[in-house]
């Protein structure tokens, strides 16, 4: 199949830019030092495709992601990176399962769950300056001690330093400093594993045992302007379906329902967005372009790459116009 055959709007993933990221991370964190974060592709298909490049362990955000990747026989070594209270999500997620998972916990409710859940192994998660999950570092060495009475294997720290993924002013010393407190907590809790990381981090970030990076694979605009070496893989394929030429604008048939919003708007190839509706973007052609004919097919570069691929069922692997493969998007959901 050639691209201009699907129906829009679509994801594409030019396996070309794929593979430079693949192999450019995995020079850099060969192996387990990467624990490659699902939430950011939600594909099995593509999540093998870093099992084959040495990175067997993975990071995942719901038991969703934690049931898929088991059943699709990654469940080598998953961790569930977020703390999850439902003893039913964590019983379903665990009886009968033999694959090795580890969740997050950051209070003695999280413990509980995780034992009643029949979760064996945890990580201690410490917040170190982002402020959603996590325990204050001084906390964790207790935390540890009270999950060890509990029964369950404490195998090290995760925190997790998103406020900084794309911090431009002096980004390694806030690491740094942010760091710190897991390794503070660390020396409280011991274990093999410190957990951590991101795309945005995965240059400074160097005392983690294994970086949680997942956005790298696909890219975005957000990442894109932090000036990371990896490559864009990911575009929204959009028919033109109006155009005013006297506005001097053209419209789209891909919007808010396609796209991830969170960090703005999207960038279309030779063209300057007005906005986004449910169903359209808007935009006017760059300078040194022309806008486009109805029916002519664009690119649009998603602003941020997790929520854009949890909008889609597919991903449709391309090298320059021709189909190459296909990815289920089958890890989407709770």
């Amino acid at each position: 199949m050639n691209v201009h055959d699907l129906a829009t709007p679509a994801l594409l993933v030019d396996v070309d830019a794929f593979d430079h990221n693949v192999h450019l991370m995995a020079s850099d964190r060969p192996g387990e030092r990467l624990r490659p974060h699902v939430k950011a592709f939600k594909s099995t298909a593509l999540a093998h495709e870093l099992d084959v490049a040495g990175h067997h362990g993975f990071c995942c955000a719901t038991p969703r992601e934690v049931e898929g990747m088991a059943a699709a026989g990654l469940g080598h070594d998953l961790l569930l990176a977020n703390e999850v209270v439902d003893v039913r999500r964590l019983q379903a997620m665990t009886t009968g399962s033999e694959a090795r998972i580890t969740i997050a916990v950051d209070s003695e409710e999280t413990i509980e769950a995780a034992v009643r859940g029949g979760v064996s192994e945890v990580l201690i998660d410490v917040n170190v300056g982002m402020p959603r999950c996590g325990c204050a570092w001084r906390d964790a060495g207790r935390l540890a001690e009270l999950a060890r009475a509990k029964g369950l294997e404490v195998r090290g720290v995760m925190g997790y330093e998103g406020h900084l993924m794309v911090e431009s002013d002096d980004q390694a010393g806030k690491v740094e400093a942010a760091v710190a407190k897991l390794l503070q907590a660390h020396d409280e809790v011991g274990g093999d594993v410190i957990s951590g990381g991101g795309t945005g981090t995965w240059r400074t970030n160097r005392w983690v045992t294994e970086l949680q990076a997942g956005s790298y694979t696909l890219m975005d605009t957000a990442y894109a302007a932090s000036g990371l070496p990896f490559r864009q893989a990911l575009f929204l394929w959009s028919t033109v379906v109006s155009v005013n030429r006297q506005g001097g604008y053209a419209t789209a048939d891909a919007g808010l329902k396609a796209l991830g919003m969170d960090h703005g708007n999207p960038q279309v190839q030779g063209g300057d967005v007005w906005y986004c509706a449910d169903e359209h973007t808007v935009f006017s052609a760059a300078e040194g372009h022309d806008l486009p004919a109805v029916g002519d097919r664009v690119r649009i570069v998603p602003a941020h790459v997790d929520p854009t691929v949890a909008y889609h069922e597919l991903l449709h692997v391309i090298r320059a116009e021709e189909i190459v493969d296909t990815w289920p998007v089958d890890l989407r959901g709770w």
